[in-house]
This record gives C-alpha cells, sequence and structure tokens, in this order.
C-alpha cells in the first residue's frame, strides 16, 4: 500500500502555492486562481484533480498554458500523488490546453504552428520584471523607517532582515543570479549593472512604474475574478494595504 500524507490536498493546495502568475507576480492560490482541488483516495497511489479559473476567458493563452502546466508539475511532485489531472476551466483555449496537457504534449505541440518557438523568454522577461518591483519595495519600505537613507549606495545588508520585501528581494535575486550577500548593491538592473549615483533617482522612479503596473493588474484581475465568479474573494489572499508613495531624493554621494 501507498503511504499517504495524513492531508494530501492540504500538500497540494501548499503546492499550488510555489506556483505563480507571470504577469502578476503572485501565487494563483493568493489570487483565487485554484477552483478546486479533489483526491481519490480509491486510487493507489490516489490521483490527485485541480481545476484553475482564469479573470476572464480571454487571458493570453501563453500565460493560461505556463499557470495549467506549472500547476501540474508542482501537484505530480508532492509525495503520495499519483495520476494528475489539471484542467483549466472557462477559457477560450481550455479544451486545446487542457488536451495538451493530459497527453503531455508540451507548449508547442499543444499549440502548433501559434505556439511562440519557446515560453523561455517570457518567462526571463517576467521574472527580471518581478526583481524590479521587489528591489523597489524594498528601498521604498526602508525609506518608510529612514527617509533620509543614500539610496544611491545601499547595500543588501542595510535592509532590516526578515522583513517581507527583503525577503522577496533575496528571492528574485537568487532566481537571477544575482549575489545576495549583505555587501551586494540594492540598485541593480536584472543583468547586475548598477546605476550611477546620478542616475539613481531616475532608475528608482522607473522601477516604481514596474512595480505599480504589476501591483495595479493583479487588482484589477482580482476584481475580475470576484465578478466573474461570485463567492471568489473567499479564495483570495488579504494583499498589504496601498501605501502613499514617497517622494524620492536620492543622495549623489557614495558610501566611503
Amino acid at each position: 500500500m501507498t503511504a499517504v500524507l495524513p492531508d494530501l490536498a492540504a500538500g497540494i493546495r501548499a503546492a499550488l502555492g510555489a506556483v505563480v502568475d507571470p504577469e502578476l507576480d503572485e501565487p494563483i492560490t493568493d489570487l483565487g486562481f485554484v477552483r478546486s482541488v479533489a483526491v481519490d483516495h480509491s486510487a493507489d497511489p490516489p490521483t490527485a484533480e485541480v481545476h484553475l479559473r482564469l479573470p476572464t476567458s480571454f487571458c493570453a493563452p501563453n500565460f493560461a498554458w505556463l499557470m495549467a502546466s506549472d500547476a501540474r508539475d508542482a501537484v505530480a511532485a508532492v509525495p503520495g500523488v499519483g495520476a494528475v489531472v489539471v484542467e483549466l476551466d472557462d477559457h477560450h483555449d481550455s479544451d486545446l490546453i487542457n488536451r495538451g496537457l493530459a497527453a503531455g504534449l508540451g507548449y508547442r505541440g499543444t499549440f502548433g504552428h501559434e505556439a511562440e518557438e519557446s515560453l523561455d523568454e517570457l518567462r526571463a522577461t517576467f521574472a527580471r520584471k518581478a526583481h524590479t518591483a521587489a528591489m523597489e519595495r524594498a528601498v521604498t519600505a526602508l525609506l518608510r523607517t529612514d527617509p533620509g537613507a543614500d539610496v544611491a549606495a545601499l547595500v543588501l545588508g542595510d535592509l532590516p532582515a526578515g522583513e517581507r520585501a527583503t525577503e522577496a528581494l533575496l528571492h528574485r535575486r537568487a532566481a537571477l543570479g544575482l549575489p545576495v550577500d549583505d555587501g551586494a548593491p540594492v540598485l541593480v538592473d536584472a543583468d547586475g549593472t548598477r546605476p550611477t549615483p546620478e542616475a539613481a533617482a531616475l532608475f528608482l522612479r522607473r522601477a516604481r512604474s514596474v512595480r505599480i503596473s504589476i501591483d495595479g493588474n493583479a487588482h484589477f484581475c482580482r476584481g475580475l475574478l470576484t465578478t466573474r465568479y461570485p463567492g471568489s474573494e473567499a479564495d483570495q489572499a488579504p494583499r498589504p494595504e496601498d501605501r502613499p508613495l514617497l517622494p524620492l531624493t536620492v543622495s549623489k554621494g557614495s558610501r566611503p
């Protein structure tokens, strides 16, 4: 008899919490995109079936595929799970995506000539945006407690350890292969390029525009989901309350 986790459904939901909407940079569980999780214990090992939903029927098919495919991989990796069925409901490409997932066809095998060459660059693009937004959040959080901080000279060791914004930034940097030691500069592009002290203010303003775009889209999609699926707000994790943006004054000086 196959060993089964005490609460396999809870383990599956926890695994799905690691699946992120690539555009909104939030877990699909927090967004309410996981419609249901069911476990058939009559099978040995148990079968898992997950249904996903999106805010509209016309969400980009490549994003929809990424989330559904990542969800399937996450659930399949849960100890004690046997066969896995992940289906996307109510999307204009649901039938196509669900058939492709069930048959293990991959993205290109599912969409054929309509598919892009690879989704790797799409993933990389959103990983870079997620890092930019996390960097801005971490710096803004610091400025709330230390408005006079020399932003251009900040290093990771200056950020409050253990804080949500700091941990998120470290996670995003690690995903891009950027240094995460205390002496590493905070303000860097995804390729590690650091702005000059003179360019730091503009650099951070641009980062703020990326963060506002991501947060705005996430807020909008949450609202669309609750309009499309009344009651789905109960499945959404509360977001931290928005705080007023701070005027930025970035010192041109550098740390000795």
